[in-house]
């Protein structure tokens, strides 16, 4: 083993309680796929884009690792990763290329067919995103069949804080799990968010993708605060509610989504503590398929 020798001397620095050794996330080999119906190919996605809204903003930057993984969540390894650059109809944003380091030169005649990304990305079984509720509207509109496959979060399937993880953002999280990357270009944060999965959880021990997997399986239900009384919109929102302004075909009001162990209760919520009343109100069940969408 090439490292060996170094990885002998990171240890020796750890064990004096003195030291923290981070190591660089690398690909991880696969050295076995195991029997097919027991596993799956995942594809981890991270798109770079020009702003935040996929109405008007555009992809520069496409990225996606896939991964082998079984089907109570242990990574096997990775697959090549597919990595490509594209140029915007505008110029990139000086703001956006100070974060992510792509410049109108690197991008300048490059493109990316749609049939390009469906022909690697039909291969996936689930698609995994950090901030799948940002990845998943860009990726849609470039290639409508990723509205056809499951999509869970990273950053929210999996309970980080409650597992003693403080923030959520990958490079944070990748950091206390003991590694480190070159952040903020799509390939690499793939391989990072793979990387990230494999970890096992300090307080549970679960595995990083069990308790994904667990939490994307279960269904969600969409609660909608119709009509709710403007003066209780703070308590809403400390909730966790979101004001949807309605330009989407969807109600204009506050809405939550919560698992299906918490709809009875979170019904309660509304009718005890921000209607005094009874009241029917709109709930809209979701499950991986739609969810993290415009359709949710």
């Amino acid at each position: 083993m090439k490292h060996a020798p170094l990885e002998a001397q990171a240890r020796t620095l750890e064990a004096t309680g003195a030291y923290r050794v981070l190591r660089r996330i690398a690909p991880l080999p696969l050295e076995t796929q195991g029997p097919r119906d027991h596993t799956r190919i995942g594809l981890f996605l991270d798109l770079e884009t020009t702003g935040l809204d996929p109405a008007c903003h555009e992809i520069i930057e496409f990225g996606m690792v896939p991964f082998v993984y079984t089907l109570d969540g242990r990574i096997l390894g990775t697959l090549p990763a597919f990595n490509r650059l594209r140029e915007p109809s505008h110029p990139i944003p000086p703001e956006i290329t100070a974060l992510t380091g792509i410049t109108q030169e690197m991008v300048a005649g490059k493109t990316i067919a749609p049939e390009e990304v469906a022909q690697f990305a039909t291969q996936a079984a689930l698609i995994v995103a950090h901030n799948a509720r940002f990845d998943r509207l860009f990726a849609e509109r470039f290639w409508e069949g990723f509205s056809t496959v499951p999509w869970a979060c990273s950053m929210e399937d999996v309970p980080w804080q409650a597992e003693g993880f403080e923030g959520r953002s990958l490079g944070y999280l990748v950091m206390q799990a003991g590694w480190f990357f070159d952040g903020h270009r799509a390939a690499d944060d793939c391989l990072a968010g793979v990387t990230l999965l494999t970890t096992r959880l300090p307080k549970t021990q679960t595995l990083a993708l069990s308790a994904l997997l667990q939490e994307a399986r279960q269904p969600r239900w969409q609660i909608w605060a119709e009509n709710a009384p403007f003066d209780l919109k703070e308590k809403l929102k400390a909730r966790g509610y979101r004001w949807n302004d309605g330009t989407d075909g969807r109600p204009k009001a506050w809405f939550t989504e919560v698992p299906q162990a918490q709809k009875e209760d979170e019904l309660h919520f509304l009718k005890t503590e921000i209607y005094l009343r009874e009241v029917a109100l709109l709930t809209r069940e979701i499950t991986a398929w739609d969810r993290f969408s415009h359709r949710a």
